[in-house]
């Protein structure tokens, strides 16, 4: 089975809403690295050295190929990526090889098959 790592930098206030949207998409787990920082075309204004740019999130799901482009489409619509300046960004990578997946092997066979 084959599996790509999505990764998606968003702002913190949207961390759950985006979380349930993967699930729903087709993503059996997730993994969120909280205080991460961004930064795109126009740099944050910071006031005496003190950034005021908001938390943002860097979540990470690891799932199986055939669900990984829905997925992502969910992210990117309920994050409101393609619509709000600054609402967050996600890419997807391949993966080469993945271990400590056993427990989900079932679950992801039966997902793929309905995709079939």
């Amino acid at each position: 089975m084959k599996f790509k790592l999505i990764v998606a930098l968003v702002d913190d206030n949207h961390t759950d809403t985006i979380l349930e949207a993967a699930r729903e998409a087709g993503a059996t787990g997730s993994t969120v690295i909280t205080s991460a920082r961004g930064e795109g075309l126009v740099p944050e204004k910071t006031f005496m050295g003190l950034n005021l740019s908001g938390q943002r999130d860097l979540i990470l799901f690891l799932v199986a190929e055939q669900l990984s482009r829905d997925i992502l489409e969910e992210i990117a619509i309920v994050g409101k990526f393609n619509e709000e300046h600054g609402a967050g960004i996600a890419f997807q990578v391949e993966i080469e090889d993945a271990v400590g997946l056993k427990t989900q092997m079932k679950t992801l066979s039966s997902e793929i098959e309905d995709q079939i």
